[in-house]
């Protein structure tokens, strides 16, 4: 609270600040405006009887909503997310990615150009697929009998998507202007500004339809894990780094001591999201089945229920596997050790190039399985509290959730507390006033 008390003192600051807010007061407004050619009152009767929790539940909760209202900004930010994924991932089979990646601050420009293009791309493709999913019924779990698109025609159907695919470019644009004009990650804001306008409502409806005992019993969890997740997220296993001193030319450099900051979760929310995304599909391609096929009635029964057993133990390899798979690529240890031994660093104890590749390898692997147990431990207490409370499927919160909301909050804060060290002095003013009482 000091900090953001500081931070609007400040004239630059409290500017970025009210700026911010613009942009997420335009990009919730546009989250209502609904694409030319649908049905509005249709689609608000095919919403309230629907629940969506599948694989189109999850682009709704990251598109704050919007999704399943079909409005401009129906996609929201899962293009942009999904296209810096797989540019990420594209870094280990194309050579060109990962010298761009070297190249510093130039070759990130040209993959940040790379993953603009992807993102139209996909967001063209989902658009197409979220505009045959409505009118077939599946977006709305079948529930919705009336057709929310009336006009089928070709034109109309390239119009909504050119109008979503231009919302999902006006969303990357407003990320941009949050990250260059004002406070936080842009793309991390609007991710926040999305989750936690379906969030707290949901929140509320627990103890207005259930009772108000479980909806203490449900904050007080939310608050007990919040207050864990940022414990770990904050949490650093530093290994220490000694540069040797060398002489160029007439002056002396190195011999300096620093550290290699590693995070118990190395891989983010990236792990959940990916388990989630892929048990989902399965779910989504049922629903075009017959509902009477043996397979149909096995996908639904399994993975279509978060408390089943096949969907809890699949959940629960793949959030395992994708800890280590993720970290392996953001994260190369051959690299840093060349790194290291290039300018003249080694881990005090350990010889440096291949000895020092294999004790960073080590050190992430031990990391890798406690950042997984801890995943683990986030993502299934909501499903542990459904199946205590009874809950259904009104629960507002998952692991992926608070992952997000406690990350992109500390990250904002972060650079709120550094943007605010910058415009005020206030340690050196005391110690100066402090000496000048004592004179």
């Amino acid at each position: 609270m000091r900090t953001l008390i500081q931070a609007f003192r400040t004239k630059e600051l409290r500017n970025k600040i009210l700026f911010t807010l613009g942009i997420i007061i335009i990009y919730r407004i546009g989250a209502f405006i609904p694409t030319p050619g649908v049905d509005y009152t249709i689609v608000h009767q095919c919403i309230a009887n629907t629940t969506s929790e599948n694989f189109i539940g999850l682009i709704n909760l990251f598109s704050g909503g919007s999704l399943l209202q079909l409005s401009i900004f129906a996609l929201g930010v899962m293009p942009y997310i999904t296209a810096s994924i797989v540019v990420e991932l594209l870094r280990v089979v194309i050579p060109r990615f990962e010298a761009l990646h070297r190249e510093g601050q130039s070759g990130e420009a040209k993959l940040t150009q790379y993953t603009r293009y992807m993102t139209i791309g996909l967001a063209v493709l989902q658009s197409a697929t979220i505009i045959v999913t409505a009118r077939s019924g599946a977006l709305f779990d079948y529930e919705c009998s009336s057709n929310v698109i009336p006009n089928g025609s070709v034109m109309n159907l390239i119009v909504m998507v050119l109008i979503m695919t231009g919302g999902t470019g006006l969303i990357m644009w407003m990320a941009e202007l949050i990250t260059d004009h004002g406070l936080g990650q842009g793309m991390s804001v609007l991710i926040f500004i999305s989750i936690c306008s379906g969030f707290l409502p949901k929140l509320w409806d627990i103890g207005r339809e259930t009772s108000w005992e479980k909806f203490g019993i449900v904050a007080a969890v939310l608050i007990a894990i919040v207050i864990f997740v940022i414990f770990v997220e904050q949490s650093q296993r530093r290994i220490p780094v000694q540069y040797t001193r060398r002489m160029i030319g007439r002056k002396m450099y190195g011999g300096t001591s620093t550290y290699i900051p590693l995070k118990i979760n190395m891989s983010g929310v990236i792990p959940p999201i990916f388990a989630s995304s892929i048990l989902a599909i399965p779910t989504l391609v049922a629903q075009f089945g017959k509902s009477d096929q043996s397979w149909v009635k096995w996908v639904n029964a399994n993975l279509g229920d978060t408390t089943s057993v096949w969907y809890i133990c699949l959940y629960a390899v793949m959030i395992i596997f994708f800890t280590f798979f993720y970290t392996s690529i953001t994260f190369n240890p051959d690299e840093v050790s060349d790194d290291m031994k290039e300018y003249g660093g080694f881990v005090p104890g350990i010889r440096a190039g291949h000895d020092t590749s294999r004790y960073l390898r080590y050190v992430i692997n031990r990391l890798n399985t406690i950042g997984s147990i801890y995943l683990l431990f986030v993502c299934l207490i909501p499903t542990t509290l459904i199946m205590a409370l009874s809950l259904g499927s009104s629960l507002p919160f998952g692991g992926t959730t608070i992952l997000i909301i406690a990350g992109v909050g500390l990250d904002t804060l972060r650079q709120a507390a550094a943007q605010v060290q910058q415009f005020q002095y206030e340690g050196f003013l005391d110690s100066t006033k402090a000496i000048a009482e004592k004179k």
